[in-house]
């Protein structure tokens, strides 16, 4: 078992464990759309320093037309007045024999309520309620604070749409089974079977 099962470990096994063994177990790593991956980064980062309180002045003068629009949707939400607790925040829990983490795009709390902050240059997930990210952050954040008033914000920058999903300890008893569950159908130690048929980034490799 891996020291520690972050969400997109969960959700590569689900899609085709044996992606999940090239990637995770092989530590094979293909190349990403460098755009994509440039224009997501640079949200994340001004987004990080804006809440630290930090100048941003030369970040903002140096993004590009696309990234400025979407920086001024995004500093303007509600969550950005709130008290910050911090940004690109790691944490991680135990759930049975698997340590299950990951890291927060942000903090942030109003009176007693904490608040998920999750950016997405995407779109948030079909079924954000069970996606693997809000079961692992929300456990984690109630655990931690010990709290059961933790809510995950989704918020869909290319939308422009923000996603709820709110704590309860009726949830996280299901959230637990359901992690548990997942983390226990991970063998690393085993070859899965090749698809027959595959189209993924790993196609080229996949032997």
């Amino acid at each position: 078992m891996f020291l520690m099962i972050s969400p997109n470990m969960l959700k590569t096994y689900e899609l085709c464990p044996r992606k999940f063994y090239l990637r995770y177990v092989k530590n094979i790593s293909m190349p990403v759309n460098d755009d994509i991956f440039e224009f997501g980064k640079n949200i994340h980062a001004i987004a990080s320093y804006y809440l630290r309180g930090e100048n941003i002045d030369k970040m903002e003068l140096s993004l590009s037309e696309r990234e400025a629009a979407v920086w001024n949707y995004l500093k303007g939400i509600k969550y950005f007045g709130y008290e910050v607790v911090d940004t690109e925040y790691n944490l991680s829990l135990k759930l049975g024999d698997a340590f299950f983490g990951g890291r927060l795009d942000a903090l942030v709390k109003e009176d007693d309520t904490y608040y998920i902050l999750d950016y997405k240059t995407g779109s948030a997930p079909k079924n954000a309620k069970f996606d693997y990210q809000t079961m692992i952050y929300l456990l984690a954040v109630s655990k931690f604070f010990k709290t059961d008033k933790v809510k995950f914000i989704y918020i869909d920058l290319k939308n422009k749409e923000e996603l709820a999903v709110e704590y309860s300890p009726e949830l996280g008893e299901e959230y637990q089974k359901r992690l548990v569950n997942a983390a226990g159908k991970i063998n690393s130690d085993e070859i899965p079977p090749k698809k027959t048929e595959c189209n993924c980034e790993y196609k080229a490799v996949c032997f």
